[in-house]
């Protein structure tokens, strides 16, 4: 077990990590470039340690000083935070090559689960409800000839990345080419993988992320759902938890997204997708993307996921103990609202820094339509 983590990033997640594994009695390190030498995450931490100049191909994307760094302080985990390194797979197989601890995914799991076709692909297997979509694409040929078999409109997707780059509404054929030449452009120059794939678009849907949290050993618990609906140019702009209007819904969404976590011997925490259809309310299918590292504050809050997170070591019991104390704490949660709360906090958790975003630009916090654009398959 170790006593001193190192966290591979900066800004707000860096300070958060930092100031749980003081709660928890852990030793922190901080990383940084010489342009963040005045940040905050430098002064929280018990070490700090220069890893470059301020590019951040040049520091926090540079896995030898990264490792280097924790040698140095004798850490024996690394916590990449969200972002820069958390889902790449090379990082996570070089941690442990060097006998560091990775507090996430393996970096099998990141392969099968990083690639948006692979994961619909091993969902597929094993009878997972997902969108009607293709696999990997080869041309806009071939394109065409599984549009007209889903039936448009569809989804033209990158099968790398996320974020809502690299994706576009297709309404019909005629749109399709064009389509095809500015996504495969997009994937190239942000992914460095230029792969598509169709999904089915659905018009009036809601976006729904449910937080899974797993032992690496078989043992997922779903920590509530959060709606992800409220998008402009295919990016979140608010989340809540628990999502409103669910109903029975509810149970059988989060039921099938923990399958899907088993399925990937999820080691951390992660997040599944679904669409759920808004009138009537009804789980219209899957989402296939893990996107094992990212971290969403709403669920954090509602259920202090990043204490669970560090504390033990991917596969150990002690994590099998701290996803049943989770797990625990959800149904204790259940039973004090009367059903009516998926959480700690019975009330609706909102970001307070896109509750004040809203207020600044006067836009009302409607869950479902901003700038016209539909909750359907829209966002990473």
């Amino acid at each position: 077990m170790f006593d001193t983590v190192l966290i591979a990033n900066r800004g707000a997640i860096a300070c958060r990590i930092i100031r749980t594994l003081k709660a928890l009695g852990l030793k922190s390190v901080a990383v940084y470039s010489e342009a963040d030498a005045d940040s905050r995450h430098v002064a929280l931490a018990d070490q700090a340690v220069c890893i470059g100049p301020a590019p951040a191909a040049q520091s926090y994307l540079d896995v030898e000083r990264i490792l280097a760094a924790a040698q140095q302080t004798g850490a024996g985990a690394i916590h990449p935070g969200y972002g820069f390194l958390s889902e790449n797979p090379a990082f996570a197989d070089a941690c442990e090559a060097a006998g560091i601890a990775f507090i996430g995914p393996t970096g099998a799991q990141m392969r099968a689960f990083g690639l948006k076709h692979s994961a619909r692909e091993l969902a597929m297997q094993h009878e997972v409800p997902l969108l009607p979509g293709s696999g990997l694409l080869s041309d806009a040929t071939e394109a065409a000839t599984e549009a007209e078999r889903i039936g448009y409109p569809v989804m033209l997707k990158s099968t790398a990345g996320g974020g809502g780059i690299g994706m576009r509404l297709v309404r019909n054929a005629t749109e399709l080419t064009a389509a095809w030449e500015a996504v495969e452009r997009l994937a190239r120059a942000n992914f460095k993988d230029a792969g598509l794939f169709l999904e089915k678009f659905v018009e009036q849907a809601r976006h729904i992320e449910v937080q899974l949290f797993g032992d690496g050993l078989g043992h997922v618990v779903a920590l509530g759902e959060r709606d992800c609906s409220a998008q402009r140019r295919n990016q979140k702009v608010i989340e809540e938890t628990p999502a409103p209007h669910l109903a029975r819904a509810r149970d059988t969404l989060c039921a099938r997204c923990v399958d899907e976590g088993r399925l990937a011997a999820a080691a951390a925490a992660a997040k599944a997708d679904d669409i759920v259809d808004d009138h009537p309310v009804a789980l219209r299918g899957r989402r296939a993307e893990h996107a094992l590292r990212v971290r969403r504050k709403v669920v954090d809050r509602a259920f202090r996921a990043v204490a669970e997170d560090i504390m033990v070591e991917p596969g150990s019991p002690r994590r099998t103990l701290a996803v049943g104390k989770v797990a625990d704490g959800v149904h204790r949660e259940h039973q004090r609202g009367e059903g009516k709360a998926v959480g700690p906090l019975a009330e609706p958790v909102v970001d307070e820094h896109i509750e004040r975003a809203f207020a600044a630009h006067m836009m009302p916090p409607h869950r479902r339509h901003i700038d016209g654009v539909a909750g359907g398959e829209v966002g990473g």
